[in-house]
């Protein structure tokens, strides 16, 4: 058992594997500690939407082409259900091959455990972590593996398991009395590779072209999400349809539904002494505009970067800290508001604010600069 090391990632998921495989690309090679099994998490079959400034860090790590069941997105349709106005962004307004794509977790997963697998040989699979302690000189991850219990000093830990540690720092929350009905449904009509955000008044309604079907996330009160998980097949596709209207024709087959508590939850500081947060350990968002997992990967991508610039003797450093925290600030902090701002500002019937929505969605449909910025924002980040 090692009892230090340069570099700790807590969490293998896309984020952490992400950051490992980008810092063993740099130099640095860190130990990654996974509480889950790899074959157990890819088989965990579900749409993931990526931006393409996350595909373009996938490419980089190596694994984009692993991903041969992703689905371009080539045109994101933005409505709301009782009112006017409406946008199309398209990828060839953007001058990109697309504006996103939609992968299955477990294909990503898998294909991020293999490159792991084959560059980083010291990962330590399946092994529980009890605690990770701040410290000015090294930061300490206590750990049960095999059973024993063990502790890694090391000069900086990575934490990339949002549900692994919850006592790093002060967490902000609120809770948006929202649920998400996810599954996958197919249409009379294709999708063509269009996105569609339609807003309601009981939350957003998000269909992502998923290979041949269309991958669902529908955000509505916990009580409307529980009678709509309910519904067998035909009562749901017909809510469905009323909800959504007639742009894919009718509903034809809805695979399994589960049902979500969504909520806003990030930490304020992500760099303590000798430790970063990325990914969900950072931040959770509302689905709405699918941002959660790509700012997780920026924040994999800039972390490592910064780590190469600044100390990559000492990664833990508090200057490196420093710089990361600001770094990501915009960012981090850009991608919140906005996702937060959607859900209070289109999560309601009030009359005044459903006018104003239309005139906003009106005016966006007609300035091309104006679509511009917003696709930058959304593909790149605040910084992009």
């Amino acid at each position: 058992m090692v009892e230090a090391a340069d570099i700790v990632v807590v969490g293998g998921g896309p984020a952490g594997a992400a950051l490992a495989l980008a810092l063993a690309d740099l130099g640095p090679v860190p130990l990654v500690i996974d509480p889950r099994d790899a074959d157990i998490a890819s088989a965990q079959s579900r749409p993931l939407a990526l931006s393409h400034a996350s595909r373009l860090i996938l490419d980089r790590l190596g694994v984009w082409t692993d991903l041969d069941s992703a689905t371009p997105i080539a045109r994101i349709h933005v409505s709301q259900q009782g009112g006017f106005g409406r946008v199309a962004l398209t990828a060839a307004e953007a001058g990109l091959p697309a504006l996103g794509y939609v992968v299955d977790y477990g294909q990503l997963y898998a294909a991020l455990a293999q490159a792991l697998a084959g560059r980083l040989p010291q990962a330590l699979d399946v092994a529980r972590v009890n605690a990770v302690r701040p410290g000015r000189d090294a930061a300490r991850v206590e750990l049960v593996l095999g059973g024993a219990e063990h502790a890694i000093a090391a000069k900086l830990v990575v934490v990339a398991d949002g549900g692994a540690l919850r006592d790093l720092g002060r967490v902000r929350k609120t809770d948006y009395r929202q649920e998400a009905v996810v599954g996958t449904v197919t249409s009379e009509l294709p999708h063509g590779n269009v996105a569609y955000e339609r807003f309601t008044a009981n939350g957003p309604l998000a269909l992502l072209p998923f290979g041949d079907r269309s991958a669902l996330v529908w955000s509505c009160s916990p009580e409307r999400a529980r009678e709509l998980s309910d519904l067998p097949d035909g009562g749901f596709l017909a809510q469905l349809h009323r909800c959504f209207g007639d742009r894919l024709g009718a509903f034809t087959s809805v695979g399994a539904r589960s049902v979500h508590p969504l909520a806003l939850k990030f930490v304020e500081d992500v760099a303590p002494p000798r430790t970063v947060l990325i990914g969900n350990a950072a931040q959770t968002l509302h689905p709405v505009a699918g941002q959660g997992f790509n700012l997780g990967l920026r924040d994999a991508w800039e972390l490592a970067g910064e780590i190469a610039r600044t100390s990559p003797e000492d990664p833990g450093s508090a200057t490196m800290l420093s710089n990361y925290r600001a770094r990501r600030r915009l960012d981090r902090l850009g991608g919140i508001g906005v996702t937060d701002l959607l859900v209070r500002l289109f999560s309601n019937d009030i009359a005044a604010l459903r006018a104003a929505r239309g005139a906003g969605l009106a005016l966006l449909g007609c300035v091309a600069p104006a679509r511009d910025f917003v696709v930058r924002r959304m593909i790149f980040g605040a910084r992009g």
